[in-house]
């Protein structure tokens, strides 16, 4: 979809603001535009629209109803594809209301500081295209547990897979497996409606063996087509019970003819701190075994270094959240910063997700991060588009 194509609404209390808004997004090309003079406005605009807006632009600062009610009130009802904050207020201020927006389920594609320009507009709604599906559409899916437990048996539920290159020469060196659920009729299950029955209805095991298998089965493949890739592979602190686990792990890689040290088990960093000395054990036994371990979403949990420093991970993902926007947000980049201290004084290497801008490239680059992940890349692809899409990568100019 062109920037021509989208729905945008524009909330902003301000007259002359909005109706410079509204020109710079006529002259960009966009002819369906809304518009509304306080939340409250939009709000009714909003629940009598049968087609939600692709992007609603919206102030913070409001008489009425604030933008940061009016945003917990579109993630609420589902009124909106995405987001983008549009404000002069603090860089902070900005930042923390787009980590609250994330966390009611709202898809956010950025910021925009005040004064507006073609420029700042152009790149905040080229994010809708970049990036994943609408979270609105996601929510509208409901599958039962039942479904969920069908959709594994019959192996409807795959991966798919997002390359890692290396800052130091762009080369493609792994992937991270994403479950995939691709119903029969082409659609597709969003994995935030599928997950949570899967962690909540006692399959996740049967998923991580799942993934691991399907992911080894693709190595072998890419193998033959001279592609040599780690594959990291999300493993949730529900698999990390019972002392076979290691075990079983080492046994699946082992007959798909691979080495441990290919696979990259990627544990988020909040749930592995819930209950540090049940996965203790576990890890250490992954380790010896020669799996690598990753902490994901690092920065978003409530762990202390302490505890982090006792757990034998190979790796750190720098979680999305901090990267986006990053060269232009001095906060975020403190953030990337003091992680990839950190990782260098623990001697692990550092996976920067969700890097969609060459500036975010270049930014990452130049602090010394060891990978990327992210749709500037590739969004995942299923196995087989695997060659092609680092080919796509190879021949890109940026």
């Amino acid at each position: 979809m062109s920037l021509a194509g989208l729905r945008v609404m524009l909330v902003e209390d301000h007259g002359f603001q909005r109706r410079l808004g509204l020109r710079l997004l006529s002259d960009l090309g966009i002819a369906e535009l809304t518009e509304a003079a306080d939340g409250i406005q939009a709000l009714d605009l909003l629940r009598r629209t049968e087609t939600p807006p692709d992007v609603v632009l919206v102030d913070l600062d409001m008489p009425g109803m604030d933008g940061i009610e009016f945003i917990g009130h579109v993630a609420q009802e589902r009124l909106a594809r995405s987001i983008a904050v549009v404000s002069a207020m603090d860089p902070a201020l900005l930042h923390t209301v787009q980590v609250m927006a994330k966390a009611s389920g709202l898809r956010v594609l950025g910021a925009v500081e005040k004064p507006l320009s073609p420029g700042k507009l152009t790149h905040v709604l080229s994010m809708f295209e970049a990036g994943p599906g609408p979270v609105g559409e996601a929510a509208a899916v409901e599958v039962t547990l039942d479904q969920v437990r069908d959709a594994l048996a019959n192996n409807q539920i795959q991966p798919y897979f997002q390359p890692q290159a290396e800052f130091s020469n762009g080369k493609v060196v792994g992937v991270e497996a994403l479950a995939r659920w691709r119903l029969p009729d082409g659609s597709m299950v969003p994995p935030a409606v599928f997950i949570p029955l899967v962690e909540n209805g006692g399959l996740i095991d049967d998923l991580t063996l799942h993934m691991l298998s399907a992911s080894c089965r693709w190595w072998q493949e890419w193998k033959r087509a001279g592609l040599d890739l780690r594959i990291s592979v999300n493993v949730s602190a529900h698999n990390l019970v019972g002392p076979e686990v290691a075990d079983r792990y080492e046994r699946i890689v082992n007959e798909h003819g691979l080495s441990p040290e290919y696979l990259i088990l990627e544990i988020t960093e909040s749930s592995v701190m819930s209950d540090t000395a049940r996965g203790l054990g576990m890890l250490a036994r992954l380790r010896l075994k020669g799996f690598g371990l990753s902490v994901d979403d690092f920065g978003t949990g409530y762990s202390s270094l302490a505890q982090l420093s006792q757990i034998p991970f190979t790796e750190l993902k720098i979680d999305q959240g901090f990267v986006g926007g990053a060269p232009d947000q001095p906060r975020k980049r403190a953030v990337i910063e003091a992680s990839l201290d950190l990782a260098r004084k623990l001697e692990i290497s550092v996976v920067a997700e969700g890097v969609e801008t060459m500036d975010e490239w270049q930014l990452l680059a130049q602090l010394g991060c060891d990978y990327a992940q992210g749709h500037l890349i590739s969004r995942p692809v299923a196995g087989e588009e695997l060659p092609a899409a680092i080919q796509r990568w190879r021949e890109t100019k940026h």
